[in-house]
């Protein structure tokens, strides 16, 4: 094993000597309460962490900081049963529940969220994280009151607002792979009323793939060149009227490649048959063996995109009534050149979308009762043109322009909680859901009279077009909640029933008769929304002021789960999404902290998940009945440590943690070839240093120390490749608050 070092920064950016951040602190000491506890907004009203009836998990933003967590992939190291990994945009499973259509007319089946807006597109989802207040996640289907597209729950990311203090803060982390992730704050209050706040971030870092076949031309680095500014206005003329400004701006730049040939990590792969179940050969090659390059790339890949948008929210409390307004409108600019990770053709993408929510909501609040009820509405456009060059033949892009892509939910929600004796709380809820969905398009080989790569494509010469894509469906839904939450002597305990449901959609192709060379029947063409039902009991005890234990129990019936395949009706490789399969899943989560003295914290949680096939029979002599679903590992646990040693008036802090994950599967469904992931460790360790009155703080991270490269995700065939999360990484971060 290579020597493993770590680099410190000397010290933060100086700032100008202004005060530090009072309001912030004093917020901060309200925010966690006692022993860790903190104010969420899970039910779209603030509570206690440890007194809101769902399974969620919240971490703060400081907690990310002093954890060295930069992006959204990291977070299932610290979350039950959650697992976010990067494909076509992020992938996000919960509980086994995740989505497999990454297209422009696909939905995840966990809602991505920053400040309660709904993120559609899984690409535009690995935000930096900077400035953040706190991260919630909900476990669970989340149908009442967040409504689209919760089957599997909701990741809701909430940035830090304006004080109405003068401040400034700055954040430097630096670390192996060239890794540079940067972020400064300003915040300035205009006024008693009026305070602004800027936040700016740069995100670096080399590709964890090594180039194996390396030209001078074609480079694999840098894999992610992130800018990104956040400017935030919040007037508050009274202490009952609020309205929050923001806007954001980011450069999404780097090479996006981050894959490699599956015979890096498997042998024996059952390639372009129907899977047997009989495991290939985990290689278990030498990390940076199993993640080099070995083929030459076609082209120079890069991604050069842009993400921007606009949100307002207004609050006014009118005594036991308050009023809110979350309105929103975002744009996407995408372009990425890629390879495959065979050199066998290159692709390239072009895409423009931009998506605007509105939702209304009034809260009632009165002695045992407590009611919302709202309405939202959600719109998302699109145009984008995808190709494969030289994929059915030399000089040829295969490829599927499609220009308007369209998705509109409209919805009314309710939801009452009443106290019927002291401590003994019902809640009961509905929503309901309209979906279109439409898109028109094509799919087609154009010709040209030469194609190096996309830098170098000659002049065009014919279009064939092998296919009308017209669609437009309609979708309807009630999704409901019923729960009971008692505060106990030992703390809170709760049981719901709810349900989720994710809106059906379309394939390629145009249905028969309604236009020329329309020839797929509506049952070919349309699949159905899927719908989960989900039965959870659990408790949040606090059995003394150093000893919290945490436990949820639940079942979920999950029906017409949408899975994707590989066809070629389309003249060429077409993804095909069918309602093919329901699904089981049963589970158990349990977390504990304890704390014996004020300096030392001991951190656990065992996870017992069974998600599997309940009727899955893609092919008829291949039964997927009884097997596990993808990323859904059976047994994982997390044990941490955290230790304070005073230092004069400040203080060292040592904070050790690993977690490990039996094995788990990831059966490339596309093309039905089978592939897994032993089972894993991964431990973390860091030391940090912070100042007499947190002035400013010196820390040293090294994440993953087994270097093990876990697979999130494998495929063979044309697109044949295997993907990992991150290897071994050092960091050195440095900030300050001035």
């Amino acid at each position: 094993m290579r020597k493993l070092k770590f680099v410190c920064l000397a010290s933060a950016v100086a700032l100008a000597s202004t005060p530090a951040f009072a309001q912030e602190a004093q917020e901060a000491e309200t925010q966690v309460i006692n022993d860790g506890d903190i104010v969420v907004t899970a039910n779209r009203t603030s509570s206690l962490l440890s007194k809101t009836p769902i399974a969620m998990s919240a971490v703060g933003g400081e907690d990310l900081i002093a954890a060295g967590i930069t992006n959204p992939t990291q977070l299932e190291e610290t979350i039950p049963n959650l697992s976010i990994v990067r494909g076509n945009g992020l992938q996000i499973t919960i509980r086994g529940v995740t989505s497999t259509d990454g297209t422009e007319k696909g939905d995840p089946s966990a809602a991505f969220m920053v400040n309660g807006v709904y993120l559609a597109r899984p690409q535009a989802q690995e935000v930096s994280f900077f400035d953040i207040e706190r991260i919630e996640v909900l476990r669970g289907p989340q149908g009442t009151l967040y409504g689209r597209n919760s089957t599997a729950g909701v990741v809701n990311i909430l940035t830090a607002q304006p004080k109405f203090e003068l401040g400034a803060r700055a954040d430097v982390v630096y670390g192996n792979f060239n890794a540079l992730n940067g972020t400064v704050v300003l915040n300035v209050p205009a006024s008693d009323t009026l305070a602004f706040r800027v936040a700016a971030n740069l995100d670096q870092r080399d590709n964890y793939i090594s180039d194996g076949a390396p030209n001078d031309n074609v480079k694999l680095d840098k894999f992610k060149n992130n800018k990104s500014v956040r400017l935030s206005a919040l007037w508050k003329p009274t202490p009952d009227l609020s309205l929050l400004l923001m806007g954001d701006y980011s450069w999404v730049k780097g090479n996006p490649t981050n894959g490699v040939p599956p015979g890096q990590f498997y042998g024996n792969i059952t390639s372009g048959v129907r899977p047997t179940f009989d495991a290939p050969t985990y290689l278990g090659l030498d990390p940076d063996v199993a993640r080099r390059l070995n083929n030459p790339q076609a082209q120079q890949a890069f991604r050069d995109s842009e993400e921007r948008g606009v949100m307002g929210e207004l609050n006014y409390s009118m005594g036991n009534l308050t009023l809110t307004y979350l309105g929103s409108y975002r744009e996407s600019d995408r372009t990425e050149f890629s390879n495959a990770a065979n050199g066998a053709f290159s692709a390239d993408f072009a895409g423009t979308y931009w998506q605007t929510s509105q939702e209304v909501r009034l809260a009632y609040s009165d002695g045992p009762l407590q009611a919302q009820i709202g309405g939202y509405y959600f719109k998302e456009k699109s145009g984008i043109a995808f190709f494969l060059n030289n994929l059915l033949g030399p000089n040829t892009r295969f490829g599927f322009p499609q220009d308007p892509t369209i998705a509109e939910n409209k919805s009314a929600f309710g939801q009452v909680t009443y106290e019927v004796v002291p401590d003994l709380r019902i809640t009961g809820g509905v929503r309901y859901s309209h979906d279109l969905k439409s898109r028109k398009g094509q799919t087609v080989v154009d010709t040209y009279d030469s194609i190096g790569n996309s830098y170098s494509i000659g002049n065009f010469i014919s279009r064939q077009v092998n296919q009308i894509n017209d669609a437009s469906r309609t979708f309807s839904e009630v999704t409901w909640r019923a729960g009971v939450d008692y505060d106990s002597p030992l703390g809170l305990v709760f049981a719901s029933v709810s349900t989720g449901y994710k809106a059906g959609g379309f394939n390629d192709g145009c249905e028969i008769g309604t236009g020329t060379n329309c020839g797929l029947p509506a049952g070919a063409l349309y699949y159905d929304p899927e719908t989960l039902t989900a039965y959870e009991a659990g408790f949040k005890f606090r059995f003394s002021p150093a000893f919290r234990l945490n436990g949820t129990v639940f079942h979920y019936d999950y029906q017409g789960l949408q899975l994707s395949q590989l066809s070629d009706i389309c003249g060429g490789p077409c993804q095909v999404t069918t309602n093919a399969a329901k699904a089981k899943i049963d589970g158990v989560e349990l977390d504990a902290n304890i704390q014996p003295t004020d300096r030392f914290t001991v951190r656990l949680a065992l996870n017992w998940l069974d998600a599997r096939y309940d009727q899955f029979t893609p092919d008829p002599v291949v039964n997927f009945a009884g097997r596990p679903l993808n990323r859904s590992p059976k047994w994982s646990w997390i044990a941490g440590l955290n230790y304070v040693v005073p230092v004069g008036e400040g203080k060292l802090v040592a904070d050790a943690q690993t977690s490990s994950r039996s094995r788990f599967e990831v059966t490339d469904l596309a093309n039905f070839a089978y592939f897994y992931q032993p089972a894993a460790t991964k431990t973390d360790l860091s030391l940090t240093y912070n100042a007499p009155d947190d002035r400013f703080y010196v820390a040293g991270f090294v994440e993953n120390l087994e270097n093990n490269l876990v697979v999130t995700g494998a495929s063979t065939g044309l697109f044949g490749a295997v993907t990992f999360a991150d290897p071994r990484t050092y960091v050195s971060a440095d900030g300050r608050w001035r």
